[in-house]
């Protein structure tokens, strides 16, 4: 190869190297336009953004603060009828529904074997009695030969022995008549236990009501013990029943006796039932980690629509304000976006390039003790004071806020 070809040769080499480093450059100054131009476009965007508020206006009126809690209705009083004795069960006759009158038999056990043992008993008694007059008599006769003799010692007539035999007699004999006189008492005793349990094999109901539920069955055999087993469940009245609700702790400060509620079942749709607070527990009950107190509602059920069991929703009326000026609770919670960082975008090349976005740097904080008011289309900043709220609407008890202020709730921005 000659040397005017291989000056050639370098040339071209050297040309194209050239080529793809301009490229390069190219490429580099194209995408920094771009980023330029799509920054100044966003900034244009966002220097035109619009804003709109959603307001409410601050009315006056009645605010009802209600507390809501489920439960269950019940009777008021619930009674569980065992046997105090052990036996066979030979007849129940009461079910299921059936209405009592205290006193009323549910059921009987086998009582052969009690009745042989109160005629047992009887016997002993009349024995016992006897001996009581067996040993009246021989009390008798032993006084009269001690007092006989008694005379006869005092006349001389007498050894002193012999009186004293006489005397012995006479005080054995009273002594003897104490101890059949005990015996008499003691059967008498026996005698009471025995038909106190023959009494007892007749399962009778203690209140009048109605049977909510039975398992006592003819030929069941019954065990008499510390933990005797249910035969029947007797509702005392169920006219008048009793709500029993878990009020949330969260609650449970607003709730006392004597707040007025209204309740609904899903047996009744569209129905409600008027009921009473008489009593609120100290005691908690937790149930999975969430800890709740139980309230008593009394309950008139008259016409027997209620059943016990009957799960229900109840909304309790704990405080109510008649007349009192109003914001809703979104106000409270409303607060502008906090002002822009004047120091501009974010750091590097990026943010040289696209600066931060102006207008803004995030939502506000909202404190609860002030509320935003539009006037002439400006937001101004109202301190208040609040006092109750029925979670949607909130009474403002001070502060500049008067009716009919267009109070703030949201902010909408429009491009």
């Amino acid at each position: 190869m000659t040397e005017r070809t291989q000056d050639l040769s370098t040339l071209i080499a050297r040309d194209g190297a050239g080529r793809r480093v301009w490229r390069w450059i190219t490429a580099a100054v194209v995408l920094a336009l771009l980023a330029a131009g799509g920054g100044w476009w966003w900034l244009a965007r966002s220097t035109g953004t619009s804003v709109s508020y959603v307001t409410e206006p601050a009315t006056r009126g009645a605010l009802t603060v209600t507390v809501v809690a489920t439960g269950t209705v019940q009777p008021t009083r619930q009674v569980e009828v065992s046997s105090e004795l052990s036996g066979t069960l030979i007849a129940v006759e009461a079910d299921y529904n059936d209405r009592v009158e205290a006193g009323a038999v549910l059921a009987r056990l086998d009582d052969t074997k009690l009745r042989a043992q109160v005629t047992n008993a009887e016997g002993a008694l009349i024995a016992a009695r006897a001996r009581v007059d067996q040993a009246q008599a021989a009390l008798d006769q032993a006084q009269s030969n001690y007092e006989a003799r008694g005379a006869l010692d005092r006349l001389g007539t007498t050894s002193r022995l012999d009186f004293l035999g006489y005397e012995a007699t006479y005080k054995s004999a009273r002594a003897a008549l104490e101890i059949a006189r005990a015996d008499v008492t003691l059967a008498e005793a026996a005698l009471s236990s025995v038909r106190s349990d023959l009494e007892k094999t007749a399962i009778r109901s203690p209140v009048k009501g109605v049977v909510l539920d039975r398992t006592a069955d003819a030929g069941k055999i019954v065990a008499s013990s510390l933990n005797a087993p249910t035969l029947f469940v007797i509702a005392e009245d169920l006219a008048e029943m009793e709500l029993r609700v878990d009020v949330d702790e969260a609650d449970i400060g607003k709730v006392t006796v004597g707040n007025p509620a209204r309740f609904t079942v899903e047996a009744y749709p569209g129905r409600g039932f008027d009921a009473t607070i008489t009593e609120v527990r100290y005691a908690p009950e937790t149930t999975e980690g969430v800890v709740t107190y139980k309230a008593i509602l009394a309950v008139d059920n008259t016409d027997l629509s209620l059943r016990p069991g009957m799960t229900a929703t109840a909304t309790i009326r704990v405080a109510e304000v008649a007349d009192a000026l109003q914001v809703p609770n979104a106000a409270l919670r409303y607060a502008p976006p906090q002002a822009a960082d004047d120091r501009g975008g974010g750091s590097g090349l990026l943010g040289l390039i696209m600066p931060r976005r102006p207008g803004s740097n995030g939502a506000g904080t909202a404190s609860g003790r002030a509320v935003w008011v539009l006037r002439d289309g400006t937001p101004e900043e109202e301190a208040v004071e609040t006092g109750q709220s029925d979670g949607k609407r909130t009474v403002i008890l001070s502060g500049g806020l008067v009716e009919g202020d267009e109070v703030i709730t949201d902010r909408i921005e429009a491009k």
